[in-house]
């Protein structure tokens, strides 16, 4: 158990470099991004949700091929392209797949 806390500890991207603390800190966004499954779809910004997205692919792609491999900055990135994916997909539903209200008839007692 020791040496397996030493090894992790040890790491080249562990905890005592800047490459554990940062992917770390950046899991505030995907956090963020996981409460704002409850706002409503008009109120999701496409420029902000576009580069959630494409910094979550574009640094899950880079965090595969460092050296060393860095999975705690792969997995937030994999985490923010996921949700950046799913507000993309509720703001596009809602303004472009949304089926307008239809017209109320008028009842009988309106006439």
């Amino acid at each position: 158990m020791a040496s397996r806390v030493a090894a992790i500890w040890n790491h080249p991207a562990g905890p005592k470099t800047i490459h554990f603390w940062a992917p770390t800190f950046k899991w505030g966004i995907s956090i963020a991004n996981i409460a704002d499954f409850s706002k409503p779809p008009e109120k999701i910004s496409y420029p902000q949700q576009m580069a959630v997205t494409a910094t979550g692919l574009i640094w899950s792609r880079y965090s595969t091929v460092i050296t060393p491999k860095n999975w705690n900055l792969f997995s937030v990135n994999v985490a923010m392209a996921a949700t950046g994916l799913y507000q993309l997909s509720r703001k596009l539903s809602q303004d472009y797949m949304a089926v307008p209200d239809a017209p109320l008839k008028k009842s009988l007692t309106d006439a």
